[in-house]
C-alpha cells in the first residue's frame, strides 16, 4: 500500500517524485520503459527557458518562470549541469519586430527579469556570426542550457536515495478507483494500490486519464528532429538562438550544450504519433535551411548524429496541472510540452501542494537529504586529480571510451546505480560513453562486457535502450563452451 504512486519516469514524474520524498510517504514511480528518461527527457532541446513565449495568465506561463527561478538551486544540490548563457529572438524583417515586441509584452506580464528589445548591432554583440537579414532580437538573460537526461536521472537518484521505489517495463493498463484507494494493474496482473495516483505520463497521459474516468483532454504528438554537431566544430554559437515563434512552437533554435556540442532544431511534425522517433531526410534539409537562415557559418559538414524526440501536445492548449474534477484521487501533470523541463521543479512542488489539498498528510522528514553526490568526471580532472583517482582505482586508468575519456570505473558506478536493468543507451547517459564522434562504434562491445560483468545481465540479453532492442542473438559455440 503505497500513499502515492506516480506514473511516468521522465523528468516531470521524477521531480515529483523528489519532492515527495522530503515527507514521510510512501511513494512509487512506474515507468513503461526500461530507464528514466526515455521518452521527451531524453531527446528535447535542453533549454532552460526564460518564460517570455508563454500566454500570460496561463499555467505554463506560471511554472515556466517559477521554475526557471529554481533550476540553479536545483542543479546545485544535484549536481546537473546549468550555464546561463542567455537566449535570442531574431527578427529579420518589421514582421517578426512586431512578434518579438509582443514576447516581450508577454514577458514583462510574466515576470520575466532583465528583457530587452535589441537593434541588430545590439544583437550582433551579444552573438557574431548572424545572417545579414538580422534586424533585432529579444534579449533574455535567464535562458539556459542543461542536460534534461542528467536532471532526470538526478532526480531520480535522490528520489530513490530517500526512500522513493522505482519499477520499470511496468505499463498501466487498468485502474480501479476504489472506496479509499486507487488499484494500478498491468498486463501482466501487478497491481499496485496507492491513496493517489500522479498522472505524470507524457504523451500518453491522456490514456492514463481515461483509465481513471477523465476523458477532458486529448494528447497528440509532434515529433522534432535534431542535428547535433562535432564539438571540435561548436565555437561559432555561444548563445541560444531562436528565430521567431510560428503556428508549431518555438521554431527551430541554433545552440551550443552544456557538454560542448552544439545543435541545431527541432523541425515539428504535427500528428506524428506517440512513438516515431525516426528522423527524415526532409527533416535535415529544413533543419539546415532554418539553420542557415539564422547563422549561415553552421557547419553542417561536421555532424555527430541525428535524433528526435516526440512533444506532448495537449487539446488544452495548457498544461493540465492539479486535482481531477472528476477522479478526487488523480493529480495531474499531464499535456507538459515545451517548457515542461524548465517547468519540471514549479510544477513538482505544485504537484506536491494539490496531494495536501487532495488529503495527503505530509509530514516533513528529519534526515531528508536533498543532495545528490555525483563524483567529478575523469575528463574533468586535472592531472593531479586523474592520478589520484587512478591509486585510488586502478580502473580510472583503463579508457573504454576514447571520444569522451570515459573510464572503466565511471562505467561500473554508472551501472551499479542504474535504478532498472542497466543498458547501453543507460550507460550512455550516465557517462557520455558512445556519446562521441563514433557513436559507441568503439566503446559498445567494451561497455557491454562491463553490463554482463557488473550489472547481471547475460550478453545476449543486454539490450540498447529496453524492450525487442537486444544487440546479440545469441552465442557462439566457442562461448558455450
Amino acid at each position: 500500500m503505497y500513499d502515492v504512486v506516480v506514473i511516468g519516469a521522465g523528468v516531470i514524474g521524477c521531480a515529483i517524485a523528489r519532492r515527495l520524498s522530503a515527507y514521510k510517504v510512501r511513494v512509487a514511480v512506474l515507468e513503461a520503459g526500461a530507464d528514466v528518461a526515455m521518452g521527451a527527457s531524453r531527446a528535447n532541446s535542453a533549454i532552460v527557458h526564460a518564460g517570455y513565449d508563454c500566454e500570460p495568465g496561463t499555467a505554463m506561463a506560471r511554472v515556466n518562470v517559477a521554475g526557471n527561478a529554481m533550476f540553479d538551486e536545483w542543479c546545485r544540490e544535484l549536481s546537473v549541469p546549468l550555464k546561463r548563457i542567455g537566449s535570442l529572438v531574431l527578427a529579420f524583417d518589421e514582421a517578426d519586430m512586431a512578434q518579438v515586441r509582443k514576447l516581450y509584452d508577454n514577458g514583462m506580464k510574466n515576470g520575466v527579469p532583465g528583457l530587452e528589445i535589441l537593434t541588430r548591432e545590439q544583437t550582433l554583440e551579444k552573438q557574431p556570426g548572424l545572417a545579414d537579414s538580422v534586424v533585432g532580437a529579444l534579449w533574455a538573460p535567464t535562458g539556459a542550457i542543461t542536460c534534461p537526461y542528467e536532471m532526470t536521472i538526478a532526480c531520480a537518484e535522490n528520489a530513490h536515495d530517500n526512500g522513493v521505489e522505482f519499477y520499470f517495463d511496468f505499463s498501466a493498463e487498468k485502474i480501479t478507483t476504489l472506496r479509499d484507494a486507487v488499484e494500478v494493474e498491468n498486463d501482466k496482473n501487478c497491481i499496485f494500490r496507492s491513496r493517489y495516483v500522479v498522472n505524470a505520463a507524457g504523451v500518453h497521459a491522456d490514456e492514463i486519464s481515461r483509465l481513471m474516468g477523465d476523458d477532458s483532454f486529448t494528447i497528440k504528438g509532434r515529433k522534432g528532429e535534431y542535428v547535433l554537431l562535432d564539438r571540435a566544430a561548436s565555437a561559432f554559437v555561444q548563445r541560444v538562438v531562436f528565430q521567431a515563434p510560428g503556428p508549431l512552437g518555438k521554431g527551430v533554435l541554433v545552440s551550443p550544450t552544456v557538454d560542448g556540442n552544439a545543435f541545431v532544431g527541432p523541425t515539428a511534425v504535427d500528428d506524428s504519433g506517440k512513438e516515431d522517433t525516426s528522423v527524415s531526410q526532409s527533416g535535415i534539409d529544413a533543419l539546415r535551411a532554418a539553420g542557415a537562415k539564422s547563422m549561415p557559418g553552421v557547419p553542417f559538414g561536421r555532424p555527430i548524429t541525428s535524433f528526435a524526440g516526440i512533444r506532448a501536445v495537449p487539446s488544452t492548449g495548457d498544461f493540465i496541472l492539479g486535482r481531477s474534477q472528476v477522479n478526487p484521487r488523480l493529480i495531474q501533470a499531464a499535456g507538459i510540452s515545451s517548457p515542461g523541463l524548465s517547468s519540471a521543479p514549479a510544477i513538482a512542488q505544485e504537484t506536491v501542494e494539490a496531494l495536501r489539498q487532495a488529503g495527503l498528510q505530509l509530514i516533513p522528514r528529519g534526515d531528508y537529504d536533498p543532495i545528490r553526490k555525483k563524483e567529478k568526471p575523469f575528463r574533468e580532472m586535472s592531472m593531479q586529480e586523474r592520478e589520484a583517482a587512478i591509486a585510488k582505482d586502478a580502473r580510472y586508468g583503463r579508457i573504454i571510451c576514447r571520444c569522451e575519456t570515459v573510464t572503466e570505473a565511471e562505467i561500473v558506478r554508472a551501472i551499479e546505480r542504474t535504478l532498472g536493468a542497466p543498458t547501453l543507451d543507460g550507460v550512455k547517459r550516465r557517462t557520455r560513453a558512445g556519446m562521441g564522434r563514433c557513436q559507441g562504434g568503439f566503446c559498445a562491445p567494451r561497455v557491454m562486457e562491463l553490463i554482463a560483468k557488473h550489472g547481471g545481465v547475460p550478453m545476449e540479453k543486454i539490450t540498447k535502450n529496453g524492450g525487442c532492442s537486444r544487440l546479440i542473438v545469441g552465442r557462439t559455440r566457442q562461448e558455450e563452451k
